[in-house]
């Protein structure tokens, strides 16, 4: 891809960061409207579930096999499609007849989804070559997920109370067609040198783990263990069979070489912990705001703000810190504040207080609000950047995954121990379960990443890109030791 100005790439950085307000649009609001689509089309919880995870599941299932085509095939043109197919289901979802409906479009909308968030970041990243510059430029990209947040349940519950729950879909439309229509006229083109081939294997056998591993948890407080036992044995079996067919191709979907670098892999699981927290969280807040205190829809949005505004005013310090000093600090910072948030709500019923209420969501924000930068960028420093695509999909999958299983167990772990004729009542001491799971994805924020930002994980990083030998490697070769440098602290 040939060098663009300044002015340029920041112009590049907006577009793709209008793909980020959308999908992150879609998940703040989708929240918030949660209650008026359970009232309306009589969902039960795990009906409520299956709206949000349907979306995250297929993303998660296929952002690997977008970020290798976009590197095959050109990841304007497929950005181009992601577009065009997120938005068609936009309009779908929006006159979804059903729940079945609704769930089904919303999987139409991931498809679309897919070829989108990992493809833009493959776009940044070989769009910001110098590290620091990319650093700062993902910390800008992490702030639009501070925007969504902050607008996402104002937006929703003004158009709940206004028009209804289908008008939160139409949000993306007017975005989706202008980043269209910018992107046809202002993003470059640009390939991978030397693409990886599809592995339809190892594609398969991701859906079925994903698929299976989701529909047993959400399933099982309602049909039962005997009922979902064995969609536990075909995640068990399609794990097992990744495990030992990736590492015999030449060129496999998921790379395993990669996760014995320690930064890499402790990203990949503090993405799936963060995000597994924040689905979580979501989920118990906007059903407690709205069921439980019968807050409107727009003043759950209101509520909603002391966790939003912390995470769009810390996600670009976060940026720059990680630019400067590492991924240390603000992993620390994160671990510290989310973990401290949950115990607030499991042991001493944060909610039941407005301070306490606030203090949590404030809490809760800022951790959020550090997390995103030092992830994305170890993830894309200690792969290839010829395959920027696969390293960019390989962080937005732990993200979904991480927000589908947060989904699945918390509202699993809710329906269990929720009474319908009490729900009130019965909520905040159902819940309880589900805020020390995550109090527990923050202690692993913050433990993981005092493991792998140290110099014992450094030296993992420099023997993985040894043995890769590519000179492309988690930090081998000139660019791959100027990225790894970027992370490290100073």
């Amino acid at each position: 891809m040939p060098e663009l100005s300044p002015r340029r790439r920041l112009l590049v950085l907006a577009i793709c960061c209008m793909s980020l307000l959308i999908v992150s649009l879609d998940n703040t609001v989708l929240n918030v409207a949660l209650p008026s689509m359970q009232q309306d089309l009589h969902a039960t919880t795990s009906g409520l579930q299956w709206t949000i995870d349907a979306y995250t599941l297929v993303l998660a299932s296929l952002l690997m096999l977008a970020g290798s085509t976009a590197d095959r095939v050109g990841r304007k043109r497929v950005f181009m499609a992601g577009l065009v197919v997120f938005t068609a289901g936009s309009v779908l979802c929006s006159l979804a007849p059903g729940l079945s409906w609704l769930v089904a479009f919303r999987m139409v909308q991931a498809v679309g989804g897919s070829m989108l968030n990992p493809v833009a970041m493959s776009i940044i990243t070989n769009t910001f070559t110098d590290p620091r510059e990319r650093a700062r430029a993902i910390g800008v990209w992490g702030a639009v997920v501070g925007i969504s947040m902050a607008a996402g349940p104002l937006v929703g519950g003004l158009l709940v109370e206004s028009v209804g729950w289908r008008s939160i879909f139409w949000v993306n439309l007017p975005v989706g067609l202008a980043a269209l229509v910018l992107t046809l006229r202002f993003v470059p083109e640009s390939r991978a040198p030397r693409a990886r081939r599809p592995d339809p294997v190892g594609q398969v056998l991701v859906i079925a783990l994903f698929g299976a591993l989701t529909y047993a948890i959400i399933e099982a407080p309602e049909s039962g263990t005997a009922h979902v036992l064995p969609f536990a044995a075909v995640a068990a079996a399609a794990l097992l069979a990744l495990l030992v067919y990736e590492p015999r191709r030449p060129e496999p979907l998921i790379d395993l070489r990669f996760f014995r670098s320690a930064p890499f892999s402790g990203a990949t699981v503090i993405a799936i912990s963060a995000f597994a927290a924040l689905g979580g969280f979501l989920f118990l807040s906007t059903l407690y705001l709205q069921n439980v205190r019968g807050l409107s829809a727009l003043h759950a949005g209101l509520w909603m703000l002391p966790m939003a505004v912390p995470t769009f005013l810390c996600a670009p310090l976060s940026g720059r810190l990680v630019g400067s000093r590492g991924p240390r600090l603000p992993l620390l910072v994160a671990g510290v504040a989310m973990t401290a948030s949950a115990v607030l709500f499991a042991a001493f019923e944060a909610q039941t207080s407005n301070v306490t209420l606030f203090a949590g969501y404030a809490l809760f924000g800022i951790g959020f609000g550090f997390v995103n930068a030092p992830i994305t960028n170890t993830a894309v420093s200690g792969m290839p950047r010829a395959q920027a695509g696969v390293a960019a999909a390989v962080a937005s999958t732990s993200r979904q995954l991480g927000q589908t299983l947060g989904v699945a167990v918390v509202g699993a772990v809710l329906a269990s121990g929720v009474a319908s004729a009490s729900y009130r009542d019965t909520f905040v001491p159902a819940a309880r379960p589900g805020w020390w799971i995550l109090a527990g994805c923050g202690a692993a924020v913050l433990g993981l990443g005092l493991l792998s930002s140290g110099r014992w994980a450094r030296g993992t990083a420099e023997r993985t890109a040894a043995r890769l030998g590519d000179g492309e490697g988690a930090g081998g070769g000139a660019a791959g030791r100027e990225a790894v440098g970027a992370t490290e602290p100073r």
